[in-house]
């Protein structure tokens, strides 16, 4: 891998509590996240169709790269290119290096970037900045890093997502229960500002379903993105809130199953220099 890429990643005292959190479940859901990933892979594809036709980066960088399916992914397609893959969840980094894929395998912060200015073609990242509390710095880094004419390209999870689990744990007590997400709108206008051209923005629901309750909040432990809201309950739920949840829930169920849609925002920015 170049050293015109890669710095170093930066030191655990930069993250900020949440982070640390985020990073630390994510790590402890490395060996389980690729069961229960379909959503994940299906985002991933659809984003992966997205990238501009014609388009050969030296060098890109998988942000949030998780187990590294993605990383195989754009090393396939792009054989040529100085590969690093990136991820806050050190566990997941270690999962992913011995799958190869990528040139580095690198912890670090989307919002503060371990790499030299204009020093990729390509930010590939799918499904894992909805975790970032400052979109606006995701942006400024990303335009920081690219070169003339690179691509950033998203997806990420908006307000709505899991509308169905949220709107039953409503109905049992008023705790926070379902990670919140920034809202469309709000992507919107900060991809506008960013000074990144919008290639394409849009939003597209994914809806899974499941026969039970715990089948889906089984899947949400084993991919590391359960509730991770600050000021969320502790301690065990107790069987009765379980069982007023899972009857709030069933008013919901359809023929397929039990819904959990996901609003998934994708996003393609190029770096124009004016």
């Amino acid at each position: 891998m170049s050293e015109s890429v890669v710095l170093h990643a930066p030191g655990a005292e930069s993250a900020l509590p949440d982070k640390r959190q985020v990073a630390a479940s994510f790590s402890r859901a490395a060996a389980s996240y690729d069961s229960v990933a379909d959503l994940q892979r299906a985002v991933g594809n659809v984003l992966c169709d997205r990238l501009p036709c014609g388009l050969r980066p030296a060098a890109w960088l998988d942000l949030g790269c998780g187990t590294g399916y993605f990383s195989r992914a754009l090393a396939s397609r792009f054989p040529i290119a100085d590969g690093v893959a990136m991820d806050i969840a050190e566990g997941m980094l270690q999962h992913a290096r011995p799958l190869g894929g990528a040139d580095a395998f690198v912890a670090g912060d989307a919002e503060c970037l371990p790499l030299r200015d204009a020093s990729v073609d390509l930010i590939f990242s799918s499904l894992a900045l909805q975790w970032c509390e400052e979109f606006s710095s995701v942006l400024s880094e990303a335009n920081r890093v690219l070169r003339h004419d690179g691509i950033f390209a998203f997806s990420s999870l908006c307000s709505g997502t899991l509308q169905e689990l949220r709107d039953s744990w409503q109905a049992v007590d008023g705790f926070a229960h379902v990670n919140r997400f920034r809202s469309e709108q709000a992507y919107r206008q900060l991809c506008a500002a960013s000074g990144l051209s919008v290639v394409s923005l849009d939003m597209q629901p994914q809806v899974l379903h499941f026969a039970e309750l715990r089948q889906l909040t089984a899947e949400l432990k084993a991919l590391g993105a359960h509730n991770l809201n600050p000021g969320r309950p502790g301690g065990l739920t107790g069987r009765a809130r379980v069982r007023a949840l899972i009857d709030a829930y069933e008013r919901f169920r359809t023929p397929a199953g039990l819904p959990a849609t996901y609003q998934v925002i994708y996003g393609v920015l190029r770096k124009d220099d004016r």
